[in-house]
Order: C-alpha cells, then sequence, then structure tokens
C-alpha cells in the first residue's frame, strides 16, 4: 500500500498570486528574490541541482515570470506546477489546511494595527485567570525584535509580551526560566479559550531563554494553539482508514491535533528532515508524513535575511537526497509551501504568492502540472493515492503521477 511524505518549507513562495495586489504584494517572489540576493552578496548563483531537477525552478519562472538565477539548470525529472490560493487569507492554518482538502472561505478576526491593539477587557480577563500582573507589549511586532525591547523588563516585572501580527494571531512570549515553561502553556490555553469568539486562529507560545537583550534567544519548546479546521482534512480521512498521519515539527499544532495519529518534535531546519528520514525508516504502508519546515519563514522570511534563506534553502536541497533514496516505488513525495514571505518586500509578514507544488514517485519524467486553481489540489491528489472518499475542494492529479 502506499506512502507519501509531505515536505512543507513554510514560506517559499515562488511568485505574486494573482489577487496579491489586493493583500499589498505586488510584486512579491520569495524564491526569486532571495536567489537574486544570494547572487549579489556571493558573487555567483546559489546551487540548487536536487530541487531543480524537482521543477522549483520550472514552476517559478512559469508562476512568477522571472527568470531564476541558479548554479545548474536541470530539466524536471518529476510532476511540477503552482498553485494559487482560494482561502481568504496568507496565514500558516490557511495554507495548510488548504492543502489538506479544506480551505479557509471565511474571514479571521484580527486585531488593529493600534497601540494598544488588543481589547482591554480580553486583557483585563487572561491577566485575572492566568494571575499574571499584566502584559507587556500590545502591539503589532517582530518577535525578535520585541524580545530585545521588552524581555529585560518581562524578566523583572513577571510580564509576558503579548503582540500580534496581520495574520490573525496573538502571540505571547515568556522566559522559559524565569517565567516557566508550563506557566506560558497554561496562560496560552487560557487566552485559546478566551479568543475563541472573537475567531482569531491562532495563539502562539514563544518561549525564550537569555540572560540580557543582547542574547535572548527563542528556544524550540514554540507551541502553536490552533481552532479545529472547519470540517474533516484529508488527515483525518486517512486516520479515520486505519492509516498513521505523523505530525513532524509544528504540525499537528496547526491541525490542532486533529487527524494525527503520531507526533514528533525537533528544532532546526536538519533536525527536522533528519527525524523525517528517520520515520521513513520504520512508517507502514498507508502512512502520511508530514513535515513543516519552519526555519525558512520564522529565521529568515519573517526576519528579512535573504541569504541566509539562501542558505539555508541549499542545505535542505543537499539533504534531499537522503529522503528521495528513502522512497519505496509506491511512496510520493510532494514539495510545496503555505504562503510566501518573500524576504526582500517591506515589512516582516507573510506575502500572497503562488506554493511550488512538486511531487515525485520513483522513475519519473518530466510531468508539468501547470497553474493549480487551489492548494486543495494537493489534498484530492492524496485522498486519490490512499483511495480515500474524494474531498469537497480541489481537483487531483494522481493520475497523471501514475503515467509518469
Amino acid at each position: 500500500m502506499a506512502r507519501a511524505i509531505i515536505l512543507m518549507a513554510d514560506s517559499l513562495g515562488i511568485g505574486a498570486a494573482p489577487d496579491a495586489e489586493k493583500f499589498g504584494d505586488a510584486g512579491a517572489n520569495t524564491f526569486a528574490h532571495l536567489l537574486a540576493a544570494y547572487k549579489k552578496e556571493k558573487g555567483e548563483a546559489l546551487s540548487l541541482p536536487n530541487l531543480s531537477k524537482l521543477g522549483l525552478v520550472a514552476a517559478c519562472e512559469a508562476a512568477g515570470k522571472e527568470t531564476c538565477e541558479v548554479a545548474e539548470r536541470i530539466e524536471p525529472q518529476a510532476a511540477w506546477g503552482y498553485a494559487k490560493e482560494l482561502s481568504s487569507g496568507k496565514d500558516t492554518p490557511s495554507g495548510h489546511w488548504e492543502m489538506a482538502g479544506v480551505p479557509v472561505l471565511f474571514d479571521w478576526g484580527y486585531f488593529p494595527n493600534t497601540q494598544p491593539c488588543f481589547p482591554q477587557e480580553f486583557i483585563d480577563e487572561l491577566c485575572k485567570r492566568a494571575d499574571i500582573p499584566g502584559i507587556l507589549g500590545n502591539c503589532y511586532a517582530s518577535g525578535t525584535t520585541i524580545l530585545e525591547q521588552l524581555g529585560e523588563e518581562h524578566v523583572k516585572t513577571g510580564m509576558p509580551i503579548c503582540y500580534t501580527s496581520v495574520d490573525s494571531v496573538f502571540q505571547i512570549a515568556a522566559h522559559e526560566q524565569s517565567f516557566g515553561l508550563d506557566k506560558l502553556y497554561q496562560v496560552c490555553e487560557i487566552a485559546r479559550a478566551l479568543l475563541d469568539e472573537m475567531n482569531i486562529g491562532r495563539v502562539i507560545a514563544r518561549p525564550f531563554i537569555g540572560t540580557s537583550s543582547a542574547d535572548f534567544i527563542r528556544t524550540g519548546n514554540r507551541r502553536d494553539y490552533s481552532v479545529l479546521p472547519p470540517s474533516p482534512t484529508v488527515l483525518d480521512k486517512l486516520a479515520n482508514d486505519g492509516g498513521e498521519v505523523i505530525s513532524i515539527g509544528k504540525i499537528a499544532d496547526i491541525y490542532a491535533h486533529q487527524g494525527i495519529t503520531q507526533k514528533h518534535k525537533a528544532p532546526g531546519l536538519m533536525n527536522l528532515l533528519e527525524k523525517t528520514s528517520e520515520v521513513m525508516a520504520s512508517a507502514p504502508d498507508h502512512s502520511l508524513i508530514f513535515t513543516n519546515l519552519v526555519d525558512f519563514d520564522e529565521k529568515f522570511g519573517h526576519r528579512r535575511n535573504a541569504v541566509g534563506y539562501a542558505e539555508a534553502l541549499a542545505q535542505f536541497d543537499a539533504y534531499l537526497p537522503n529522503i528521495i533514496d528513502q522512497l519505496k516505488d509506491d511512496d510520493l513525495l510532494l514539495i510545496t509551501a503555505d504562503h510566501g514571505c518573500d524576504p526582500t518586500a517591506p515589512g516582516t509578514d507573510h506575502t500572497r504568492e503562488y506554493v511550488p507544488v512538486l511531487a515525485y514517485r520513483n522513475g519519473m519524467n518530466n510531468t508539468p502540472l501547470g497553474e493549480r486553481n487551489s492548494f486543495a489540489d494537493m489534498g484530492q491528489t492524496l485522498a486519490q493515492w490512499f483511495n480515500l472518499s474524494a474531498c469537497d475542494y480541489g481537483d487531483g492529479f494522481a493520475a497523471q503521477l501514475a503515467k509518469a
């Protein structure tokens, strides 16, 4: 029986979506622009032979209508295309849920870009229930910048740092030692319950360590508290069919732990890839291994570090043969993204972009998939791959994979 492995390259957009201007993202192209930034600084093009072979360069040039400058231009030996988002936002849950067959067709709740930005009655109730003296922040902010600004005050006062962004999110940063990791999680759980009626998509625990603003650093103990998807995803279908749905990284959190049968955490890009390889060695038939490679978004996209993003992508590329060599004849490897985060764009937010749809199985030929009208095409393909009931959205392309 079949298996599938999804490597979600978090934020690896490949060109402005048709409705990008509505989101203020006209001209965005995460992949093409990080390549250009790398060449400008290093004086040579980035080498990505494995991703090029899987069709990433071809997909980006077809979607973004920009030339991608890479060291090697290799004809794809995989199925490749690009998908636009049907969901109403450009946030993490929307992208993940849609590619699992459930687009978000409603509007999330958002906080205004004012200071303060959170309703006072919500803050009062949060402080009361969590037994905390107050909060710091109460604004739109970059997660790293706000630690430099308020981290020391947080340690002195015991008040957690609360902030948001253009996404439907409430983030809470706290020091692992002085505040306590368990207490941070408890505060997040209380916030999650209070924010349900506001339709806020996620509450995120952002623990950090260090002794001063000079060395504060976030740890791998992040935890996302998401609302449930509005209907069953392909993950639910597979789990209900007796299959294994194995989460690596923050996948389980994004789906509110629904439709997940196994969970593995791992800090950092290489650890996530190594955990994926480890799980592949023992995962039974009728399994989906789903990995979120969060570093691209968190460490480089949001921090507007285009060259660092490129170098991380090269690490990913170099590791890919370890994944590909483990593929069985009935395994499907799918590489995609959930949104863009162009490190050369203004601001620090996600960008509304096409995402790559790269599908590979042993012995494939060059198989263009063209433009896909929804990320849900991937979920529908997985439903076909595992012989599950069809998803409500998406046009699957499993038949093209079988012929390739």
